[in-house]
């Protein structure tokens, strides 16, 4: 069995994409710390959205410049980690990581709240996220995406968006921006959870592989250029996926869709627990006000 290090150092590690990455940071750092006084109510950010938006960046490198990424075109349970956490775990650390004031001067530039206001609305954004997901995993859509680059690029970015904006009436911290109570919260992520489950089965209860980019060798070693200088790969001599796992391509497949399914279990578990305990505390907050309020109208008694 071949190891990924014939791909090349370019291939497993992208060197230009950490370097955008790195910029992307220091560019975060520089206005969050030192140019903040240049934005409407400006304010420096606190470690916690520092440490959010740094594992945004340290997250979407490992899972888009990494071997993960590799390995993403090579089998499909890969595939499918990469696709669970790039749009389950990736966009709220983004949400968390840019302070109010940051996330107001995006909304302020010209053309983008009203499209914003509108693509937040919480049944268009579950629709939308999930509509186009699981458009993407039919196979004859999935196949002809995977083997152009471009076309590839601009589908996942588009998803990606997509994610921020399906994740944003849940966990936004704007004031005007929300939508939902906290029961209606708990309700949004169970309808999340209820429309992403036909493609998570789709794929585990399939009894055949259903992907030629994981399942044709050719079809695989075009999918493979996405990622793969051409001039590599070759000089390669490869048959498939085979090459790489042991696992055959139906319990791959089955495997990525059960990982798939499980991640998504444990993501919007945790934010389910966030929405409940949210809300409780609200309910606890508005209780307590209500009861100080009760008892400064109560008569007071003259001894």
């Amino acid at each position: 069995m071949l190891t990924l290090d014939i791909f090349g150092f370019r291939a497993l590690w992208s060197p230009l994409y950490f370097i955008a990455m790195a910029a992307i940071l220091v560019a975060y750092y520089l206005i969050v710390y030192k140019y903040y006084n240049r934005f409407k109510d400006g304010a420096p950010a606190t470690r916690k959205q520092a440490a959010y938006f740094t594992s945004f960046v340290i997250v979407l490198y490992l899972i888009k410049g990494s071997p993960v990424d590799l390995m993403g075109h090579i089998t499909f349970y890969m595939h499918m980690i990469q696709m669970a956490v790039l749009y389950l775990v990736v966009p709220p650390l983004l949400i968390f990581g840019l302070p109010n004031w940051l996330w107001r001067a995006f909304l302020s530039l010209p053309g983008v709240e009203p499209a914003f206001r509108f693509f937040t609305k919480p049944l268009i954004a579950l629709i939308m996220f999930n509509g186009i997901f699981s458009i993407y995993h039919i196979p004859l859509i999935f196949d002809f995406v995977k083997t152009d680059m471009w076309l590839h690029g601009a589908y996942t970015s588009v998803l990606f968006v997509l994610a921020i904006l399906m994740w944003w009436p849940l966990i936004n911290e704007l004031e005007e921006y929300q939508t939902l109570s906290g029961v209606k919260k708990m309700g949004y992520i169970f309808a999340d959870g209820v429309l992403i489950t036909p493609a998570c089965a789709l794929i585990i209860f399939a009894d055949a592989p259903m992907y030629a980019t994981f399942s044709d060798p050719n079809a695989w070693a075009q999918a493979l250029q996405l990622c793969v200088p051409s001039t590599t790969l070759s000089s390669l001599n490869l048959s498939g996926p085979e090459t790489f796992s042991s696992i055959s391509l139906l319990h791959d497949q089955q495997l990525g869709g059960v990982i798939m399914k499980v991640i998504q279990e444990i993501v919007y578990g945790i934010f389910l627990g966030y929405a409940f305990f949210q809300w409780f505390r609200n309910e606890e907050d508005h209780q307590a006000e209500q009861d100080a309020l009760n008892l400064a109208r109560a008569p007071q008694t003259v001894e």
